[in-house]
């Protein structure tokens, strides 16, 4: 779906929330992140790099 948006000329954030134990392993948060900046790299780049905000992590990407 984020392909779509990207295609379209949007921009998309994207949040990973963790919860209790979740919190230890917010290196399984940073690989989904790459794994979507590496699946939408035709499509867009990053505005806003992955970052820790609290119990979530959160970047933007916009088109090309």
């Amino acid at each position: 779906n984020a392909q779509k948006f990207l295609s379209k000329g949007d921009k998309v954030k994207f949040t990973v929330q963790f919860k209790g134990r979740e919190m230890q392993h917010t290196n399984l948060g940073y690989n989904l992140m790459n794994r979507i900046i590496n699946d939408t790299s035709t499509l867009g780049k990053v505005e806003v790099r992955p970052k820790f905000e609290g119990r979530q992590i959160i970047m933007i990407i916009q088109s090309l």
